[in-house]
């Protein structure tokens, strides 16, 4: 069955912490709004700039709220390895189904050293592990024979999200991993190739316009795995309308934040420098691509 996974933005406050009120209202939306699972601390969850103590308080903080209500993956990527595992076996013990996993980054591996990598955290973490492939951040792409070696020495690696605008290395995964491993679950890392990801025989995205909008996720999944094909493409013309939030400005973590702010959330302003802050006319722009859905008032 095809799953929409929500990558959490993180509320913080304006000194920069971690904003609980915010951040329980955000779940409670998405539980309402039917996505399938939470992701705390991913890239929109801005894991690069939030320290491994506020972390730590972020996932106790999802899983009181979560309760058991949707599954909870936790983001542990670090440039330090015993950060990764450290932060991991917290996550896990608090309760996490997962935890999610980007190589490091800055210096561009090699393929056999990416295996080193995932083979030495995968025989450390006693838990489920996902691998994060995003090449514009990393500077590299994990290749799909990388990404089967790994799924077949590895039960405990249980998928990868694969943040690549286009679908052409996404279907490679699928077709080398799928047949080998079945249970293998491989998401797309944009919302807009949600049903090309399961038409091709992955398992839907881990996206961010499902902050915003869950309830039109959670709507494609069910048209999807209904086989309603008409209310498929329906939804998929709303998303490609509302991937317009993406382009108001860059990085767009600001602009997916003040949009779930616009639709009721008590998300604030606050994001990590120095990203920008969004001015009235980019407010603007939000809410009349919003207001086009029918996704204000």
């Amino acid at each position: 069955m095809a799953k929409y996974i929500t990558p959490a933005v993180t509320p913080l406050t304006p000194e920069g912490m971690i904003d609980e009120r915010g951040a329980s209202a955000l779940y409670e939306h998405l539980i309402a709004g039917g996505v399938d699972a939470v992701l705390v601390l991913g890239s929109i969850g801005e894991f690069f700039a939030v320290p491994q103590e506020q972390k730590r308080q972020l996932i106790s903080l999802a899983m009181r709220r979560v309760a058991g209500r949707l599954p909870v993956i936790a983001g542990t990527s670090d440039m330090l390895f015993e950060n990764v595992v450290s932060l991991s076996e917290y996550a896990l013990a608090e309760g996490a189904d997962a935890v999610i996993v980007v190589p490091p980054y800055y210096f561009r591996l090699e393929q056999e050293q990416i295996e080193a990598y995932y083979d030495a955290l995968a025989s450390r973490i006693r838990g489920r592990i996902y691998l994060y492939n995003f090449p514009d951040r990393t500077g590299y792409s994990i290749s799909a024979e990388t990404v089967k070696n790994l799924a077949l020495r590895h039960e405990n690696i249980v998928g990868c999200k694969d943040t690549i605008a286009g679908m052409d290395h996404t279907r490679e995964l699928i077709k080398a991993v799928k047949p080998l491993r079945p249970d293998f679950e491989i998401y797309s890392g944009f919302d807009d190739n949600f049903a090309h990801n399961v038409l091709s025989g992955g398992d839907g995205c881990i996206a961010g316009l499902s902050n915003v909008a869950p309830e039109v996720c959670s709507r494609w999944v069910r048209a999807v795995n209904a086989s309603d094909w008409n209310e498929a493409a329906a939804v998929q013309r709303t998303i490609d309308r509302l991937m317009n939030i993406y382009s108001v400005g860059s990085p767009f973590i600001p602009f997916i934040k003040r949009a779930a702010a616009l639709r009721g959330l008590p998300v604030g302003d606050t994001v990590s420098f120095p990203f920008p802050s969004v001015t009235k006319e980019q407010e603007q722009r939000l809410a009349d691509i919003l207001s086009s859905e029918g996704l204000l008032g």
